[in-house]
């Protein structure tokens, strides 16, 4: 036969009346500390997210200053891909935009297809390209692979219409 199992019975003697023992009564500090540990939580969960993000847009910039750098890279021009170069002024908001443009545009090609510079008007080196080829800003130079001036693009333009031209260009350009 199997050994049943019992309730232990309640105390009903004195001890019943009695209030529990100060380790059986819930602390008024637990709940603050749990609520505390919960905050504590969720401020590092959040500084966590946080963190995350300000690193995820500092890898951008980062990218972007790279890219900055080697479109500013004048040197490339004449290493045998056809090439765009902008003739830029950075505190020019028609610069800016044209930028814009250009960049849309360029997402239609390869790598290798075609190259974009950008002549910073504002140095030396730029002002220099810009006063070569008698041009102000605002403007695009279309070089072949040999640095050869093709064809110049002066003023805003739509990113179709400069995405038309610079597949011109390669075509002209015999890539």
């Amino acid at each position: 036969m199997k050994r049943q199992k019992h309730k232990p019975k309640r105390n009903t003697g004195q001890r019943a009346n009695r209030q529990p023992s100060a380790e059986a009564q819930p602390s008024a500090e637990g709940p603050k500390n749990a609520a505390g540990r919960r905050d504590l939580l969720r401020k590092v969960a959040s500084g966590g997210l946080v963190l995350a993000a300000v690193g995820g847009v500092g890898w951008y910039f980062v990218g972007e200053v790279r890219a900055t750098i080697r479109e500013e890279d004048l040197s490339r021009i004449g290493n045998g891909i056809p090439t765009v170069v902008q003739i830029h002024d950075p505190q020019c908001p028609t610069c800016r935009a044209l930028q814009r443009e250009v960049r849309d545009a360029l997402e239609a090609f390869d790598s290798g297809e075609l190259q974009y510079l950008v002549a910073n008007i504002r140095t030396d080196e730029g002002r220099g390209l810009a006063n070569a080829h008698g041009v102000g800003h605002v403007t695009l130079l279309l070089l072949d692979g040999d640095g050869e001036r093709r064809d110049v693009l002066a003023g805003p333009n739509s990113a179709a219409y400069l995405e038309s031209a610079f597949r011109q260009h390669i075509a002209a350009s015999g890539v």
